[in-house]
């Protein structure tokens, strides 16, 4: 690697510390959580997520998750009121991208990030690719707020942002070589190229946003994967004249094949 991904690892960083200081997170993905965390979570993510119907037409709802717990006819609960908060719709895309609501869904999205997101900064440079990474975020929000405007469900993750980097090493290392987990009876590493591993996600996620295939598509912001791959590509696409195979890594790091001759 020609430059070290300071962007990347200050990204993986920040999302996994706002993870981390999440409130109520850390209790409620373990399973220990009380109904107060779990209030106080739903105030937190309704608060800084971005929610499609905000976004499109700026709807802001009347009562929101107070964070507070309250007995009503049903039982205890969580309290609603007028929120106490002025919130950018706008800027709830940013915050939203910082956002997690498990450890699968953190983790998962940082090993995407650290596998793809190294070379493409690489190529890029630190300060474009963070605008590159923030803008894709931002593309796959609207992208996802724009097919679902009339939703109120909070949306958060890295997913679109990060779909992006998966666009952009698409479009500036095709032919690049990596290790993937193919199950055949048992799971065999194969040493596949990009095109082939990305452009096979790419499809998945474009069946799953139809809802064709899964029975959580509701639950996963599918088309913003989409939207963001796309914007990827897009963005990338002046930078493939010219672009150098990857330098690889030193050892086998979740696939691409080591060359001794190259540091990691």
């Amino acid at each position: 690697m020609r430059r070290t991904p300071y962007v990347t690892y200050a990204l993986i960083a920040a999302n996994v510390l706002v993870f981390l200081f999440t409130p109520g997170i850390a209790d409620s993905v373990a399973g220990g959580s009380d109904l107060a965390q779990l209030c106080h979570l739903q105030a937190f993510m309704d608060h800084y997520a971005a929610v499609p119907r905000e976004l499109i037409h700026h709807q802001m709802p009347q009562t929101v998750p107070t964070g507070q717990v309250g007995l009503g006819r049903n039982g205890p609960g969580c309290v609603v009121g007028p929120p106490g908060y002025d919130k950018s719709p706008a800027l709830s895309v940013l915050t939203a991208m910082f956002l997690h609501g498990s450890w699968l869904h953190l983790l998962g999205n940082m090993l995407f990030l650290l596998i793809f997101g190294n070379n493409v900064e690489d190529r890029m440079g630190h300060i474009r690719y963070l605008l590159f990474y923030v803008v894709c975020g931002y593309a796959a929000g609207y992208g996802f707020a724009l097919v679902n405007a009339s939703s109120g469900d909070p949306l958060i993750g890295a997913s679109g942002a990060i779909a992006g980097v998966l666009g952009a090493y698409l479009v500036l290392y095709p032919t690049a070589r990596v290790w993937v987990l193919v199950p055949f009876l048992v799971f065999l590493p194969l040493r596949l190229p990009a095109w082939l591993v990305l452009g096979f996600w790419f499809v998945l996620q474009a069946v799953y946003s139809s809802g064709e295939g899964v029975s959580d598509a509701g639950t996963v912001a599918y088309a913003a994967h989409v939207v963001g791959f796309l914007a990827g590509m897009v963005l990338a696409w002046p930078l493939k004249r010219g672009t150098p195979p990857p330098p690889e890594p030193r050892g086998l790091l979740f696939g691409r094949q080591a060359r001794p001759r190259h540091s990691w």
